[in-house]
């Protein structure tokens, strides 16, 4: 009998200890932000015709917009995805975004030259 009770009041204790111990603090960076805020520029080759370039905006820490100011994209099909692509990148906070159908050249250009200004913005 006199094991059984010591056993439980072992197990209580370490009950205890464990949990005490699973409710310290967390310590986290000073600052856990990847992007430094500004605008930044990226440019792409992989398009219809080369030099595709983009401005990308980041404030606090998400991108808060994406404008196509330099392309030579097909009318009427890439122009499409320079119209399109911006926003859905901005929605996501990602170039993980589906390319836009018939343009998937342009897409890729689009998500590269945002893939270069998002490095340049990277703390």
């Amino acid at each position: 009998m006199k094991k059984t009770k010591l056993f439980t009041v072992i197990c209580m204790l370490l009950a205890v200890v464990l949990l005490a111990a699973g409710c310290g603090g967390s310590t986290s960076p000073a600052s856990t932000s990847v992007y430094k805020d500004g605008t930044y520029e990226g440019t792409s080759d992989k398009g219809i015709q080369p030099g595709l370039k983009v401005s990308v905006t980041i404030k606090g820490d998400k991108i808060t917009d994406v404008t196509v100011v330099e392309n030579q994209e097909t009318e009427g099909i890439g122009s499409r995805a320079v119209a399109e692509l911006p926003g859905k990148i901005v929605e996501a906070q990602s170039t993980e975004v589906e390319a836009i159908s018939g343009a998937s050249l342009s897409s890729a250009a689009i998500k590269e030259a945002v893939n270069l200004a998002l490095e340049q913005a990277k703390k």
